[in-house]
């Protein structure tokens, strides 16, 4: 929702099982310690540290609903335009950093010897040459970035189990990705076989 209508109308929630960290503090959630809270006015899932406000919102009878900080800002008129100008991509929320990206999808990563896991790989277009992984599409926060720019892409595949797969290795460091199906990964290497060159 855009500031002008926090409050006013009823936000999308978005779902706990899209997020594995609070997308206000970026802590992450985990099964003990953090429950999910959902901003009444945003939608957003936050930690209960940041669902501590509390603000009339007009749409629910201007009842007092607990909302995020953020949100607690701008209903109440404070601003903090000057926070947001601050924030490297690291810190904007992925689906913003998506939505302006050369290209972006689920991928399976491994490093070094640990287990596969799934990552949400975004290369931004204003970043042409960085891939950012995110634990999942409405994270808030990078886990990692790799600078693109003279690795080398080596892409035939290791294991039978995963036939999409392609590594990218620099001296000592090696990533391993694998897409679900030929047609992602030819995607993905197109633009990543520009990028290790220094072209976007």
């Amino acid at each position: 929702l855009q500031n002008a209508e926090l409050g006013k109308r009823a936000p999308r929630w978005i779902r706990d099982n899209e997020v594995t960290m609070c997308m206000k503090c970026k802590e992450p959630f985990n099964a003990l310690t953090r429950r999910r809270h959902h901003c009444r006015a945003c939608g957003h899932v936050v930690c209960w540290k940041c669902s501590d406000y509390k603000a009339h919102l007009e749409y629910d009878g201007n009842k007092l609903n607990k909302v995020c900080k953020d949100c607690y800002h701008v209903i109440m008129g404070c601003t903090d335009s000057e926070e947001k100008k601050k924030k490297g991509i690291l810190e904007i929320e992925s689906a913003e950093v998506s939505g302006n990206s050369v290209i972006c999808s689920f991928l399976q990563y491994m490093e070094k010897s640990k287990p596969w896991q799934k990552a949400w790989c975004v290369i931004p277009k204003q970043e042409a040459l960085v891939l950012y992984m995110y634990g999942a599409p409405q994270d808030v926060k990078a886990l990692a970035t790799i600078p693109l720019l003279g690795y080398t892409v080596d892409d035939t595949p290791r294991s039978a189990d995963l036939p999409h797969s392609f590594k990218l290795t620099q001296s000592k460091s090696v990533h391993s990705f694998a897409a679900d199906n030929e047609e992602l990964k030819q995607k993905w290497l197109k633009v990543i076989h520009l990028a290790v060159k220094g072209e976007t």
